[in-house]
């Protein structure tokens, strides 16, 4: 009996020990649940502002939010493998054989994505959902090739990169018809670059540490984000797929004005070539600034800091500047965008003049601060100027070919900040003279520009 009445005393605390856990698990797990659902209403609000919930933009931004986390998975898991876990000229050899890759996109986007789906817009919300699903069947491959770190991860990578970039092509088309009427175009353009821009600083720190428990693990999370992201993709609104009134839009001029079925950009108006001509350049300094310090610095560590620190000031300086500048181009009131695409430009070269002069930890953070910082406002003016100048009934698809061409002269930069000597002053001088020659170009092209309004009423505010 002694033994049996510990026993059932010993059982009786047991009990209430466990009633106690329970009842603080429960606790917990509720506070966490009102947190993450005050939270989500929050991004909701957010999201929905000035008529985005009624119009259906709120839902294409949170789409993007998931397709930039995404595609950020995927570049965490790549970076490890292709970048950080080989010497140096190993790793330059691997991440050009990457971009070469990058172009091909480009490459298949001119002449075969972006007309078949100038054919077939009725299919905008398929053609989306599609991008997730073929990205998500690929970040799954990839998660089985990734340890051996073999050729075979390339073609992955490849389908990968060419269905993100189709999945962007249409977005562009679609942001013109999901945008309300109270919201300009180019506050909306940025609204949702800046949800796609949050949404990867978070997933590049929660694939940070999916890459702590195994290398294929970030792109189990970008499998899982695509396929939210389908079906999010057929969740966006029916008149996605309207293109009434709608024609073609080329970068060229190859057809003469007035002709059917078609207008060249530089048949529209000087101010947008000038807009395409300066944030090329802008984007191409990101592009070159990014890889070329991304590889000196582990080389020769600038200031005298740690190849880590001084790694992580110039990741920190294009991030806060490329957040910064789209902070600021969702608010900010666009009413000269030739003279902001000059000015964007002029702040470029002075502070890739200041580094190649005085070459240091300092005027190397600060030029790529400013790197990130022009490129978004340049994107908001050239965005701007295509609103103003270009037809509506073109203006979605010119929206679509200049996002390609920019996207295109980041490559191109990246290509040069690979092939270029690891020598930090011959780098900065480099990007000196060529934004030199692109201030020259645009200083010109400023004087003598006559801007040319074709919309009755012009939404740029």
């Amino acid at each position: 009996m002694h033994h049996g009445g510990v026993a059932d005393v010993g059982a009786g605390k047991a009990r209430r020990a466990m009633t106690s856990v329970h009842r603080f698990t429960s606790a917990a797990a509720l506070r966490t649940g009102i947190i993450v659902h005050a939270t989500g209403r929050r991004i909701r609000k957010a999201t929905s502002a000035e008529g985005a919930g009624e119009s259906g933009l709120a839902k294409l931004i949170e789409l993007h939010a998931v397709s930039s986390a995404g595609d950020m998975m995927i570049t965490v898991a790549l970076a490890s493998t292709i970048f950080f876990s080989v010497p140096t000229d190993q790793a330059r050899g691997r991440v050009a054989l990457y971009l070469l890759i990058t172009m091909a996109p480009f490459v298949l986007l001119a002449p075969v994505i972006g007309p078949l789906l100038d054919r077939i817009p009725s299919g905008r919300r398929a053609a989306m959902a599609g991008s997730m699903l073929v990205r998500a069947a690929l970040a799954w491959m990839m998660a089985g090739s990734i340890a051996g770190a073999g050729l075979q991860i390339y073609p992955e990578a490849l389908g990968v990169l060419v269905a993100s970039k189709a999945y962007g092509v249409v977005r562009s088309v679609v942001v013109p018809r999901l945008r309300p009427p109270q919201l300009a175009l180019v506050k909306a353009n940025s609204r949702v670059s800046l949800a796609g821009l949050l949404a990867t600083g978070l997933a590049g720190a929660v694939g940070a540490l999916l890459h702590l428990v195994g290398p294929d693990w970030p792109l189990r999370g970008a499998f899982l984000l695509f396929v939210i992201g389908a079906g999010l993709a057929f969740a966006l609104p029916h008149q996605v797929d309207l293109a009434k009134g709608e024609e073609r839009a080329v970068l060229h001029a190859d057809a003469p004005p007035g002709s059917p079925g078609k207008v060249g950009l530089r048949t529209v108006g000087p101010s947008v070539v000038l807009a395409l001509g300066a944030e090329g350049t802008l984007r191409g300094l990101f592009g070159f600034l990014t890889f070329f310090l991304a590889f000196l610095v582990r080389e020769h560590p600038i200031g005298g800091l740690t190849p880590t620190l001084s790694l992580g000031l110039v990741a920190a300086a294009l991030g806060i500047g490329n957040t910064l500048g789209t902070v600021l181009g969702a608010w900010m009131r666009t009413r000269a965008p030739e003279t902001l695409v000059t000015l964007m430009l002029t702040v470029a070269l002075g502070s890739a003049l200041a580094a190649t002069i005085a070459y240091g930890a300092v005027t190397v953070v600060v030029l790529a601060f400013v790197a990130g910082l022009t490129q978004c406002l340049g994107k908001v003016a050239l965005d701007a100027s295509i609103q103003r100048d270009v037809p509506e009934t073109v203006r979605t698809s010119a929206f679509a070919r200049s996002e390609t061409l920019m996207q295109l002269t980041w490559v191109l930069g990246g290509g040069l900040g690979i092939v270029l000597p690891l020598v930090g002053v011959v780098g900065m001088a480099t990007a000196s003279g060529l934004l030199a020659v692109a201030v020259l170009w645009a200083v010109r092209t400023r004087l003598t520009l006559r801007p040319r309004r074709t919309s009755t009423a012009p939404d740029v505010a």
